[in-house]
């Protein structure tokens, strides 16, 4: 069932230490949460994938880091501070809050909770505009505020620094400018785990090209960022979805938008927009700031805005999307199994070592030194605290391809056995040529 499978995740990552409840000892906050030791590792694996692929493989598009914090004229100029909302309305029925543009319509005034399936006239119980934009005070006095926002997404960092990436890189069209990192939403209606959360990680590249090249460079830009996650997170081709957005669904800024969907527990949901906001954001920002955000073409001696395509991906809902498509369950010898098939190249560790009896000081040595020569060439873990069977499903739940087991026999013939993740088949291999083997298999050599 896959509600039954979505409850299963989170008891998976909460225990193995993969995400825990954001200020969980006061009681948490909603749609607050935190990384553990596990998922912080993923999540890092994940975001440094991304930025090699786009930044440090290529030489059309540059990095950036711009604050968090914002100057309000920046949301105006956005569209943000006007636009950026929900419509919120409240069953009266059952008292349940929910977004209005999520609700079955039954007539033109008329919505079904989702909950009770009570039938909400909106004439009478009048939906609430809501700000999705958290704001913050930076003047040193509460009696003269100086308000500023946190920013709802990294896309305008990006935007106001155009003209400083420009003059500093002396960057041609076409170009992009990528950008790691938090975004802020007050989301009233959070829920489904991770994937709708207040605070969150984006990987967002605008990508600067003339007006005539820009649904070339969009179409090209859907199928680049589909192909990604298959081919270098790992995500089953069958749970991944491409759709265009209707007229009606566009955002104020788009002339066309297309999400790469992956198919959660509870359904089809984005992972990903790529979106052709054409010359909108440089335009305003232009228009606000009264600076000059066209860029001169030496080869036509002509100015003008460049229009923009922007592939923005969520870092939480690709981790998210990992764990759901490696989540598997199996049965070996009556019991089941619970094991993380995640790809290699995001698994927290790539190698386990274990002393087969702790209690045995020649193993445990052995297990630590051959840990230590491992450690120093790839991420490994080493863990003597249960029996061997725990051990086993203990790394299969954390995602770790390979267990190498230093048992009695070691002493003699000076082989350990190399567990496979998926297979469960074990090896008898060399110390010696322990590593190699593991690196062999892991196809990262």
């Amino acid at each position: 069932m896959p509600e039954d499978k979505l409850s299963k995740i989170i008891s998976l990552c909460r225990r193995r230490g993969f995400i825990f409840g954001g200020s969980e000892v006061y009681g948490g906050l909603s749609s607050i949460w935190d990384y553990g030791p596990l998922g912080a590792i993923v999540k890092k694996r994940i975001k440094d994938i991304w930025w090699n692929e786009y930044v440090e493989k290529r030489d059309d598009i540059v990095g950036l880091d711009s604050a968090i914090i914002m100057h309000q004229d920046v949301f105006i100029a956005s569209g943000h501070l006007e636009g950026f909302v929900d419509f919120l309305i409240d069953c009266p029925q059952c008292k349940k809050r929910e977004r209005l543009d999520k609700l079955e319509k039954v007539d033109d005034t008329t919505y079904r909770c989702s909950n009770c399936g009570f039938h909400i006239d909106s004439s009478k119980y009048k939906p609430r505009k809501f700000n999705l934009m958290l704001k913050t005070n930076i003047s040193a006095t509460e009696d003269q505020p100086q308000i500023a926002y946190l920013r709802p997404e990294t896309a305008q960092g990006i935007f106001t620094n155009f003209i400083n990436v420009i003059n500093t890189t002396h960057k041609k069209l076409p170009f992009g400018i990528a950008q790691i990192g938090k975004a802020f939403r007050n989301e009233v209606t959070g829920g489904n785990f991770i994937f709708r959360m207040k605070e969150f990680d984006q990987m967002e590249i605008e990508y600067f090209t003339k007006p005539e090249d820009a649904g070339k460079f969009y179409h090209w830009w859907v199928e680049d960022r589909y192909n990604f996650y298959i081919d270098k997170i790992g995500i089953k081709k069958e749970n991944l979805r491409l759709r265009e957005h209707s007229k009606e669904e566009l955002a104020h800024y788009a002339r066309a938008c297309t999400d790469v969907e992956y198919n959660f527990p509870f359904g089809w949901s984005e992972l990903e927009g790529i979106a052709d906001r054409g010359d909108y954001d440089l335009t305003r920002h232009s228009q606000v700031s009264k600076k000059d955000f066209s860029y001169f073409d030496d080869q036509r001696s002509k100015r003008f805005i460049p229009y923009v395509i922007e592939p923005s991906a969520g870092v939480d809902r690709t981790f998210f999307a990992v764990i759901c498509d490696a989540y598997t369950e199996e049965v070996v010898k009556g019991k089941v199994r619970v094991v993380l098939k995640i790809h290699p190249r995001l698994a927290p560790y790539k190698v386990a070592v274990f002393p087969l009896l702790k209690n045995k000081s020649q193993l445990v040595e052995l297990a630590k030194k051959i840990f230590y020569g491992v450690k120093d060439k790839m991420f490994a873990v080493y863990d003597d605290t249960a029996a061997i069977g725990k051990l086993y499903r203990r790394q299969d739940e954390i995602g770790t391809p390979f267990c190498i087991t230093v048992d009695v026999e070691t002493l003699n013939d000076k082989k350990v056995t190399v567990r496979d993740r998926d297979s469960m088949i074990q090896q008898r291999v060399e110390i010696d040529r322990a590593y190699e083997y593991v690196m062999d298999k892991l196809e990262l050599t």
